[in-house]
């Protein structure tokens, strides 16, 4: 069971450890903006296809005008040839006729041109607003990414020091300088009872010779004084 649990903490690490890669906020940023580039892409691309579709339905547009235009002129024309007698009336109405179904098949055309025109400015107009603000955004989070790159360095740094602090804390660094302390004083306080023991153990020779000592140095000092006072005295004299 122990080598069970060993190995499953192991895997446990290794996958936080994988995890604390994965979301390092940096390279996570720099990936989105990537992404966010690979977007911007495919919307200009999208952007330029519906542009050539609505710049195709507008020409095809202005070709069916054109053509509407054209064959009412011409049902017109064949109307006043025979007028003047340059065409038999009953052909002219044949030909007139048919030139006019031209037109409204022409006008139908026109009208199916115009509302594909329509439909594909529409979606140009929503794809450019997109790609717009898509550039926007990631012009944003350029600028946000240097600033996280140089707020990472110094979070990375601030965490490595506060880490040797925290290390030193709660190594044995600190409990080390606390016993050589303790040492210290254990010294200190071994030599004070030394100097007492000494001190209990001096022979009455040795308690009597440093009375008379400091007797002796008393009687010397007194001498010295009453000297002084009798030089001062002959000096007033």
């Amino acid at each position: 069971m122990g080598f069970f649990r060993r190995v499953f903490k192991m895997g446990q690490a290794e996958a936080h450890s994988a995890l604390d890669k994965m979301e390092d906020p940096v390279k996570m940023t720099e990936q989105g903006i990537r992404d966010m580039k690979e977007q911007l892409d495919q919307s200009i691309k999208a952007l330029a296809e519906v542009k050539a579709m609505a710049i195709r339905a507008k020409n095809e547009a202005n070709t069916y005008r054109n053509k509407t235009k054209e064959y009412e002129s011409k049902a017109m024309a064949i109307l006043g040839k025979a007028e003047k007698g340059a065409i038999d009336p009953s052909e002219a109405d044949r030909l007139a006729t048919l030139a006019l179904q031209k037109k409204e098949e022409t006008a139908s055309s026109l009208k199916v041109a115009l509302q594909n025109q329509q439909t594909y400015e529409g979606q140009v107009a929503k794809l450019d607003k997109n790609v717009k603000k898509l550039k926007s955004t990631i012009s944003k989070w350029e600028n946000e990414a240097r600033t996280l790159k140089a707020r990472a360095k110094v979070s990375k740094a601030t965490a490595s020091v506060n880490k040797q602090l925290a290390n030193i804390d709660s190594s044995s660094t600190v409990g080390m300088l606390e016993r050589m302390k303790e040492k210290v004083e254990e010294q200190e306080a071994l030599a004070e009872s030394y100097s007492e023991i000494a001190d209990e153990n001096k022979s009455i020779d040795d308690e009597l010779d440093s009375v008379l000592e400091n007797t002796g140095g008393g009687d010397a000092l007194a001498a010295l004084k009453a000297k002084m006072s009798g030089n001062e005295t002959k000096a007033i004299e």
